[in-house]
């Protein structure tokens, strides 16, 4: 198998979320993250100030000679900033053959803010997400990209082949994590939810995921084990700001 993930991702100055995360959990399956930053960003533990795009020419050049010299089958995305900067990825990533696409659904931060436009939204329903395998939604993150509140009807919308829905932003005492194939509920992962806010768990949990998938792990497998991990990391978080937690995603010895 190949031991590299391409990401596409915004840059968190915190080192909380974006791309910072995702290097360090793919880092941690002895993988190699291949990042390219879609947004940067001014925000700290609190808060999300403001973004900028990233030109959508400059990330086709990253992409286009990135692939002139290295192979990659897994590719891992998050936060997205416009229209046209997902119209570009898409046809980007459609001159590839067999990727495996996993997507963290970004549409707010987790202080609140608001990170894509209608007009972006659109954009990656129509033009991305039916090129997904794995998608890692939030509860609220499902209801915005379907427009449905019945959670079994809102998966069935979806033409993603996985979805694994976390449900930390809506669960109080207990979190019950729901794996769907082909709209099917397949698995269903618990955990006691701790206390705290934690920066960048989605991240984690979409970036471990993607590893393990470039590790040849099935994708069943893959969200347990990635699961087990970002929970362990928040189990261990860091406290560096005045607000929300760093997981810690150094592996146990």
């Amino acid at each position: 198998m190949l031991d590299s993930v391409l990401v596409f991702s915004g840059l968190d100055p915190c080192g909380g979320a974006g791309i910072s995360a995702d290097i360090e959990t793919i880092n941690q399956f002895g993988v190699t993250a291949l990042p390219i930053v879609t947004t940067l960003t001014v925000q700290n533990t609190q808060s999300v100030k403001s973004t900028q795009m990233v030109d959508e020419k400059l990330i086709a050049e990253q992409f286009n000679h990135l692939k002139d010299d290295l192979d990659f089958s897994v590719v891992k995305i998050g936060l997205l900033s416009s229209d046209l900067q997902i119209q570009t990825i898409a046809s980007l990533l459609k001159t590839c053959e067999a990727l495996t696409l996993v997507l963290d659904p970004i549409v707010s931060a987790s202080s609140g803010q608001q990170l894509l436009d209608k007009s972006a939204l659109k954009s990656l329903k129509q033009a991305l997400l039916p090129m997904v395998k794995v998608l890692t939604p939030n509860v609220a993150e499902l209801n915005v990209l379907s427009s449905i509140d019945d959670e079994q009807q809102a998966i069935e919308s979806l033409p993603c082949e996985w979805v694994l829905l976390t449900t930390t932003d809506t669960s109080e005492d207990e979190i019950e994590h729901r794996l769907y194939h082909h709209a099917q509920c397949v698995e269903r992962f618990t955990y006691v939810k701790l206390p705290g806010q934690y920066h960048g768990s989605g991240c984690t949990l979409s970036s471990a995921i993607s590893a393990l998938l470039a590790s040849g792990v099935d994708v069943d497998i893959a969200c347990k084990r990635a699961l087990d991990y970002t929970y362990q990391s928040l189990l261990n978080a860091k406290s560096i700001g005045k607000m929300q937690y760093h997981p810690n995603r150094e592996l146990p010895k």
